[in-house]
């Protein structure tokens, strides 16, 4: 059995993205919006998507990993503000075992030239399965790969 621990961090991304708030925001709200950008990295394969996007409402996305695992997120949205916030708090599991617990405040303000993105996240990492740095690296994959979904819906066929 690991030994059980846990490990309470907190990290802030603020990016620029050169589309409306409007965009920007609606990439959030529902599945196949979501689906464009909101996966695992190369050789992940989606196994289970499902967005219920209101307060009150869960999403849950659960994927195959390359070696075999599977990854699972699982949100309850509390605060939803069109074009200006989303909060939400999620689960992630490696397979059955629950490795993290997050609180995620997701702003959205109308910048010169576009939309400044801040995702702000408070986690409890447990039992060694994962930490900040992790999932800082991994949401900024994330938001790497939303702006390129915003740049193909911009650009068209």
């Amino acid at each position: 059995m690991t030994k059980r621990s846990t490990a309470h961090d907190t990290f802030v991304i603020d990016r620029a993205f050169a589309f409306k708030r409007e965009l920007v925001y609606a990439a959030w709200t529902s599945a196949e919006a979501k689906s464009q950008w909101f996966v695992g990295p190369s050789g992940w394969e989606l196994q289970h998507r499902e967005l219920d996007f209101r307060v009150g409402g869960r999403e849950r996305v659960k994927g195959r990993r390359p070696d075999g695992t599977t990854s699972s997120f699982d949100a309850r949205y509390y605060e939803i503000v069109p074009n200006e916030r989303i909060v939400y708090v999620y689960e992630m599991h490696t397979d059955d075992v629950r490795i993290s617990i997050s609180l995620a405040t997701i702003e959205f303000e109308e910048r010169k030239g576009g939309t400044g993105l801040i995702i702000t996240e408070q986690g409890v990492f447990l039992d060694g399965y994962d930490d900040v740095r992790g999932r800082e690296r991994g949401t900024h994959g994330l938001i790497d790969q939303l702006e390129q979904a915003l740049q193909r819906r911009v650009a068209g066929p």
